[in-house]
């Protein structure tokens, strides 16, 4: 049975990692072909398919994690990233900075992918933390917890948009539901279960290759202005892609806004502004720029690779058309079709590993449903968001870039990352749920 196998083949790569201490990236492409050949592929079928997602993979995001990264150098090493840390510590005072680097995320998130949000936040996670004397994870959990809930929840961000459009549903009115449901989901997922720990085991060690903790004066960084314009051009481009492509999807502007709006061109464009403000207008030559520039790449080199890994891992589950044998499993079935739906992309999500593939395949298995049920597309679409996001462990990319950037083990990871996700994809559930009383 395909799901047998996929157990199977956790467990193995599990083991080559942590019992054999294997590399994370040999592990990933040895038992993603062993599990294609389990699965039913010929042994060459098999490597095409671990060549196709690992190309896939590094294909959509080797420019986002390149440019984001260089970035997030750029910001750090000028100061700029302690510049926001400090204002935001002095504004919202240290109780209260989780809260305004939650709200920053949620924001930033609703026109970024999780990997780009997560790439183009770090520095000012490791920034707020050190400055503020908290460990790392009791600021980064939230923060990636408001991150990957818009993933899953709140349109205009790109996947529960497309989701959306499977279902018919209203996108003012997701919107509206999807924050209703995201702020419960980021509170108890990310706030709470963080507080759940003690801070003495949210302590990790940050990687110094991607981050210089040195402490600048006030004279040596970049201005606060300068430095949260600087972040956040990605995030504003990425806006006005969003906003033309929704309310003017007809303008002959779109094309040009797609381009600027691209997670990619919009982080080129922003490292080539923060050459200039983090770098030349700081009094810094270009060859020092430039340094900083290829330090950050070197520095991610194996990140990338791992990554990478987990695309090729997911790519041979899916052309073993794992998909299709779960969705004929749930024929017939009699549960609530928000439940199903939730279910659906639940078992995707675990078996798969992608969250995009998971909302997008239940969507399409479940949309019937709707004009059958008379239930409302916007809770579908909500469901299928929610489901999409559930535990996410060693076949999903996010989970290696979470795992690699806070420099983790996967036992931590798993306690973290795949626990809080969960716990987030059933509040929910339990929100879409209640709304449909009252809808």
């Amino acid at each position: 049975m395909p799901i047998v196998i996929i157990c199977i083949g956790v467990a193995l790569l599990l083991l080559l990692i942590t019992v054999f201490r294997l590399n994370a990236f040999i592990s990933l492409i040895i038992v993603s072909i062993l599990v294609g050949i389990m699965e039913g592929m010929a042994p060459l079928e098999a490597l095409e398919s671990v060549k196709d997602g690992l190309g896939a993979t590094l294909g959509d995001l080797a420019l986002v994690l390149g440019f984001g990264t260089m970035l997030g150098k750029l910001m750090a090493d000028s100061g700029g990233a302690q510049c926001i840390a400090d204002t935001l510590i002095a504004k919202f005072g240290e109780n209260r900075v989780q809260l305004a680097t939650v709200i920053t995320a949620f924001v930033v998130g609703i026109a970024l992918f999780y990997e780009t949000g997560f790439i183009v936040l770090i520095p000012l996670v490791f920034t707020v933390a050190i400055s503020a004397g908290l460990p790392v994870l009791y600021i980064g959990m939230p923060v990636v917890a408001a991150l990957i809930t818009v993933h899953g929840f709140v349109p205009p961000h790109p996947g529960p948009t497309a989701i959306a459009v499977i279902f018919h549903a209203n996108i003012g009115k997701m919107l509206l539901v999807g924050i209703l449901t995201a702020i419960p989901a980021v509170l108890i997922g990310g706030v709470l279960y963080t507080k759940m720990f003690k801070k003495e085991n949210l302590h990790c060690n940050i990687p110094k290759e991607l981050f210089n903790p040195k402490k600048l004066t006030d004279k040596e960084m970049p201005g606060f202005g300068v430095s949260v314009f600087t972040s956040l051009i990605p995030v504003i481009l990425m806006f006005i892609h969003a906003f033309v492509e929704i309310f003017f999807p007809k303008s002959p502007l779109l094309h040009y806004v797609g381009f600027i709006g691209d997670p990619a061109i919009a982080l080129l464009i922003a490292v080539l502004l923060g050459i200039f403000t983090f770098g030349l207008h700081k009094g810094k030559t270009m060859d020092s720029v430039m340094k900083t520039v290829t330090e950050s790449i070197t520095s991610i080199a194996m990140i990338l690779l791992i990554i990478g890994g987990g695309g090729a891992f997911k790519q041979i589950l899916i052309d073993s058309k794992v998909d299709q044998y779960i969705a004929h499993l749930m024929e017939g079935t009699n549960l609530s079709p928000l439940l199903l739906t939730w279910l659906i992309a639940a078992i995707l999500r675990v078996s798969l590993g992608s969250a995009t593939v998971a909302g997008l395949t239940a969507a399409g298995i479940a949309a019937p449903l709707v004009n059958v049920s008379g239930v409302s597309p916007e809770l579908m679409a909500l469901a299928a968001g929610a489901g999409s996001i559930t535990f996410s462990h060693v076949n999903d990319a996010g989970f290696w870039i979470y795992k690699e950037y806070f420099n983790l083990s996967i036992g931590q990871t798993i306690k973290t990352w795949s626990v809080m996700v969960t716990i987030i994809s059933l509040v929910g559930l339990g929100c879409v749920l209640l709304l449909n009383i009252f809808m």
